[in-house]
């Protein structure tokens, strides 16, 4: 009997049909890549600390995280660029030895004309009446009281004389990422200081300190996260983070986890202290969107809202560019205090990812670039420098493994040219060949590899010579490229002659 069952016994004597199912040749591709999003809770949220936990909605994430949470603006920045991916959040609290960022508006006054105040704080609008002859006190108390109110803002505010003092809910550096504006919406929104009264506006600053992230970190566990948000760019936060989604042997990408996963970030600076930032980093698995000084929308909702985009795109097809894809909620910087083509340029050889600026003002993702830069060497290197690279390769190796684990999970292992009976589950060193060109050619229908006859002209699959129970494989895909570039010579004539 040379059929190899899995469940029907060899010696089973009872009459009279029996069937046993096997979906070993049925497999079909599931794709389990829900996004995370890693932020601060505030004491409010119910949320367990450290704890990996799924989302639905906003509401939900108000409860769980606290409303205006890092956490809670992260979930909303998302949901506002996708509402399809399956969504996990790992809220971590405050550092407890940090100190919260602070700011404020100082007002003067008194008006002589009433208006409307407009106060832009994150990037959401906080507008006031202001009735004529109205002190600087009176405007301020009124414009604390505003803020108060928007409780899903940031920071809480306490008015003095004039001076409303901001101060951002949690602890920790990112609060000084809080923008405050005025009037950002222009003439053309009807924005301007009501007449007589002035405002200047300190910036916040102070914050201190980055969560401890070791317990939600280990807390992820063996679960899969392949799109993660993260709002933190120290040093010693995305060293943690590296940690666990890099190519190390512990790490995700490694060959012993097998689980993948991509970390979208950014980061708020000046084009020098981005192009630093960049320079001094060299890790495949993240990509840190670069933003100006003046971009009004938090970075962690940046990121949020990058990490978004990329989830929806790379999940239908991950070598498939992100360039063009529009950031939702995210306001850009006032022209005049926008990075150039030039800056742009030099921010993405530097390992930071960068926008464009629609005419209206549309943020677009323009190239998702990693902060690979250069070989174990040191030598500079543009094998990793996309997201889409690595998503590409996550697909074909998680394809790879399908097919394999599926087929073959329980077979016996010989020396091709052995003679064994039709329906035996023994596998030799051609069948496996043959079985990845298979699956090559279907990647190649499905627009992630190509040139399938160079594939396997070079694909070795042999056994190992010191362990006879071992298969090794030398697998060389040719990635399907992107159009990232069109370029023309614009060769004009005013008159042609005979002459090329």
């Amino acid at each position: 009997m040379p059929i190899s069952f899995n469940a029907i016994a060899a010696d089973f004597k009872l009459p009279l049909y029996y069937v046993e199912v096997d979906p070993s040749r049925a497999g079909q591709e599931i794709l389990d890549q829900p996004a995370l999003l890693i932020g601060q809770m505030l004491a409010a949220g119910t949320a367990t600390a450290d704890t990996p936990v799924v989302v639905g909605s906003l509401a939900q994430a108000q409860v769980l995280f606290g409303v205006g949470s890092q956490l809670e603006r992260m979930v909303a920045a998302f949901f506002k660029n996708n509402q399809a991916a399956e969504l996990w959040c790992l809220p971590v609290v405050e550092p407890s030895a940090g100190n919260a960022a602070t700011g404020s508006i100082a007002l003067t006054g008194p008006s002589t004309a009433a208006g409307t105040l407009s106060v832009y704080i994150a990037g959401q609008r906080v507008q006031i009446a202001v009735a004529a002859a109205a002190s600087a006190t009176t405007i301020g108390a009124a414009l604390a009281t505003a803020i108060n109110a928007m409780t899903t803002l940031p920071v809480t505010a306490v008015n003095t004389t004039g001076t409303v003092a901001l101060t951002a809910r949690w602890k920790g550096l990112t609060g000084n990422d809080i923008h405050i504006g005025l009037n950002l919406g222009g003439v053309a929104a009807g924005e301007a200081l009501p007449a007589g009264v002035g405002a200047v506006i300190t910036a916040m600053s102070g914050g201190t300190a980055a969560p401890s992230l070791a317990n939600a970190i280990a807390a992820l566990g063996e679960d899969p996260y392949e799109y993660v948000a993260f709002p933190f760019t120290d040093s010693t936060s995305l060293a943690a983070i590296e940690a666990e989604f890099g190519f190390g042997d512990a790490g995700r990408w490694g060959w012993l986890r097998q689980l993948y996963g991509h970390i979208f970030s950014a980061a708020r600076g000046t084009y020098s202290a981005l192009v630093t930032l960049g320079s001094a980093r060299n890790e495949a698995v993240t990509s840190i969107l670069g933003v100006e000084v003046a971009t009004p929308t938090p970075v962690w909702e940046v990121a949020a809202a990058y990490a978004a985009q990329a989830a929806r795109a790379l999940l239908n097809d991950p070598a498939r560019p992100l360039q063009t894809l529009a950031l939702a909620g995210v306001t850009p910087a006032a022209k005049g205090e926008r990075f150039s083509g030039l800056e742009r340029n030099t921010l993405v050889k530097s390992g930071i990812a960068v926008t464009s600026i629609d005419s209206d003002g549309t943020v677009r993702i323009a190239r998702e670039a990693t902060g690979y830069l250069t070989n174990p060497q040191g030598v500079a290197d543009g094998a990793y420098d996309l997201v889409t690279t690595l998503a590409t390769l996550a697909r074909l190796f998680r394809n790879q493994k399908r097919v394999i684990t599926s087929k073959y999970g329980r077979h016996k292992l010989a020396n091709d040219g052995t003679s064994f009976g039709a329906g035996q589950a023994i596998v030799t060193p051609n069948i496996i060949r043959a079985e990845l060109v298979a699956q090559y050619q279907a990647d190649e229908f499905n627009g992630l590899v190509e040139n399938t006859d160079a594939f396997a002209a070079h694909l070795v699959v042999e056994r190992d010579s010191g362990n006879p129970n071992r298969v090794n494989v030398l697998y060389p895909p040719d990635l399907v490229n992107q159009l990232r570039m069109f370029a023309v010579l614009a060769q004009f004539r005013l008159q042609y002659t005979d002459a090329a």
